[in-house]
């Protein structure tokens, strides 16, 4: 529940709202009671054929008769009490000190219709009819009075409920961005999928059940309940002795919701990674004909959350027998002593004092309506339990992944970081993904400034991993990596990687235009500069000739309505133009046919000069452009050097060199 609270809490900040919809509750439930209370009138008034007049009247003179009566009696007793033997004077005094608080009741009753009559007389008809119009006037106005709040509360709890929501949303997708990659590789995205859509859904429902019948129908429920007490409290509170025992079972049962819900959402993010997994590799599925599999393993996980849908609707069908239950439990229990009281003429139930005088029929009547009335809003409050419980479990996932810190943070005193002019340092870096698994060990590399440097190696030598570090998606497990003598984890975060671009061989575009894509590099650049950066990346052509809408057409879904050679020039424009110190390039050209390789090829000579740039790349072309080359093996450097050395001392550079070489020969023959 606390996590619900601070939820709770983004909604209290729009007090006004809050304020209103509290006020539009609280008439609602008024006007609820009021409607109820309006029985009284018609039972004790209308029914007998009399005015208000009439009937304020009659109760003045029946408060006086009985008052007169209850006097005498106790002039009585006070005489007999002193005539009275001692044994028999304690029962004596016990009648007499009944009928002084009988007196007091019925002075009190006096005073008060007393008090009411001028205002009767004056405000009120005097036709029996006349009267009956009136109040049937009255509950109808105010039926529609209280629907007009009713449709008002809706409104503005929706307003309240969305409003929190879309602080909500907003705050975790803010935080949801400073994550660091490590996260979003070890839990994934479908994850955070299903709690930024069907668990932020769940406490946007729970917000409206909370402002909205949460509060609505428990302030009915004291309308009607402070009305019962104005008729006979004592009888009201021992109708509701079970009170606790409904308290202890719904407790239970919110402990029951709430876990189980939780564990339903988990079901619910596996179903989101199964879809995620199945539409991502479609290609692969089809070709593979695992239709078959896809199909069982979404069964399996669909067939698991359904038993936790059902387990939460077995828990929820019991909230509304217990609340039943109990409610006709404490009407039960007032009726059999409110009927005892009035068909007796007591004011004592058990010895014990129940009321001040003796009930009507007609109280009795109002009072088990007013009950019957706490009846309905705890139906309402049943219905919404589970919803209640299951927001309560969604904000425990939401704020669990919200309030976890990045392991790549800016430092508390971050360095000023001008651009990089002097030299990039690995010294004695190593690192691994999970504990005890090193994928670099011990690297130390120095890469001057205005320096190109491939690296090439097998797969899985930790050339990618190590590209990853320069703009700290990761942080070293040992060692440090300085930029210009000052290490990275001193400087800002965003002041780092505003100094680098970057290309990968898995080029992602955004579901925009070519020009805002391109543009992503740098929101303040302008047409021409765009265009521009598109040239050089030898974008400029196939842009204007072979897409429909030049610059402006949308290139889909991760850029899927482009070859894969179109989004790594349009990649690669978009790292241009962003004119960054440093370029790491991570097989950026390994999609590109061969006639646009050399164009290319020619562009990055020219992008690369008077920066840094790390390459990681097998095209023999590319590595022409590296002024040292970087041979690495197992998460080491095996050796460094240029194109000429490396050929005559490292037989792994040899290698790779002849297999590569074999394969760009190929190439060509391929093509014809």
């Amino acid at each position: 529940m606390k996590n619900f609270g601070r939820a709770l809490r983004l909604a209290l900040q729009y007090r006004f709202t809050v304020a209103a919809a509290v006020f539009s509750a609280l008439v609602v439930a008024v006007l609820w009671g009021a409607n109820i209370g309006a029985a009284y009138p018609f039972v004790e008034v209308v029914f007998q054929g009399r005015s208000l007049h009439e009937w304020v009247d009659g109760e003045i003179a029946q408060a006086e008769s009985v008052l007169a009566e209850q006097q005498v009696q106790a002039r009585r007793l006070a005489a007999e009490i002193e005539r009275a033997p001692a044994d028999q004077q304690a029962a004596l005094g016990a009648q007499l000190t009944l009928a002084e608080s009988r007196i007091e009741a019925e002075q009190r009753a006096r005073a008060r219709y007393q008090w009411l009559r001028p205002y009767v007389r004056a405000w009120l008809p005097a036709d029996p009819f006349q009267t009956l119009l009136l109040i049937t006037l009255a509950i109808l106005v105010g039926t529609l009075v209280k629907n007009v709040f009713v449709v008002l509360n809706s409104v503005l709890v929706e307003r309240l409920a969305h409003l929190a929501t879309f602080d909500l949303r907003k705050l975790f997708y803010r935080r949801t961005l400073r994550l660091d990659l490590a996260t979003f590789n070890d839990e994934g995205a479908s994850d955070l999928m299903s709690r930024f859509t069907h668990d932020l859904e769940n406490v946007a429902n729970g917000l409206g059940v909370f402002f909205g019948k949460l509060v609505r129908e428990p302030l009915k429920m004291v309308a009607c309940l402070v009305g019962a007490a104005l008729i006979c409290w004592r009888l009201l509170i021992l109708s509701l002795v079970v009170a606790p025992v409904a308290g202890f079972l719904i407790h239970w049962l919110a402990k029951t919701l709430k876990r189980v819900n939780r564990k339903a959402m988990e079901e619910m993010a596996l179903i989101y990674a199964k879809l995620e997994e199945t539409f991502r590799g479609i290609k692969i599925v089809k070709a593979f004909t695992g239709e078959r599999q896809a199909r069982s393993g979404f069964h399996r996980g669909s067939k698991a959350y359904y038993r936790k849908a059902m387990k939460i609707a077995r828990y929820d069908a019991l909230s509304h027998p217990i609340t039943e239950v109990m409610g006709v439990l404490t009407i039960c229990l007032a009726l059999l002593a409110g009927a005892w009281l009035v068909l007796k003429g007591e004011t004592h139930l058990l010895g014990i004092r129940m009321s001040p005088r003796p009930l009507s029929l007609s109280s009795l009547l109002v009072f088990y309506g007013l009950l019957a009335g706490v009846a309905d809003p705890m139906r309402k409050f049943s219905d919404v339990f589970n919803r209640l419980q299951r927001a309560v479990a969604a904000a425990d996932r939401v704020y669990d992944r919200l309030d976890r810190e990045p392991r790549v943070r800016d430092p508390q005193r971050p360095v000023e970081a001008p651009r990089h002019h002097c030299d990039l340092v690995l010294s004695g870096v190593s690192f691994g993904y999970q504990p005890g698994q090193a994928v670099l060990r011990e690297v130390d590399l120095r890469i001057p400034f205005g320096q190109t440097v491939a690296i090439v190696g097998p797969n899985g030598c930790g050339k990618s991993t190590l590209a990853n570090l320069i703009p700290r998606f990761f942080d070293p497990t040992a060692g440090r990596i300085l930029l210009d003598g000052v290490p990275l984890g001193e400087m800002r975060l965003r002041d780092l990687r505003g100094q680098i671009g970057l290309v990968t061989q898995e080029t992602l575009l955004f579901d925009d235009t070519v020009y805002n894509n391109i543009r992503y590099g740098r929101p303040d650049a302008t047409r021409d500069e765009v265009l521009r950066a598109a040239e050089k990346a030898h974008a400029h052509d196939f842009i204007l000739r072979d897409l429909p809408d030049g610059y402006e057409t949308v290139v889909g879904t991760l850029g899927g309505r482009l070859s894969g050679g179109q989004r790594q020039r349009i990649a690669l424009a978009r790292a241009i133009l962003r004119d960054p110190a440093i370029i790491i390039l991570d097989e950026a050209t390994s999609q590109i046919d061969l006639e646009s390789e050399q164009a290319i090829q020619d562009a990055l000579e020219e992008f690369v000069r008077g920066r840094t740039a790390v390459i990681i790349t097998h095209r023999l072309a590319v590595l022409a452009l590296a002024d040292q080359i970087v041979v690495m093996q197992s998460g080491q450097i095996a050796d460094v050097g240029t194109h000429a050395e490396l050929m005559a001392r490292c037989a792994l550079y040899r290698r790779l060199h002849q297999i590569q070489f074999d394969a760009s020969a190929d190439e060509p023959a391929a093509a014809a």
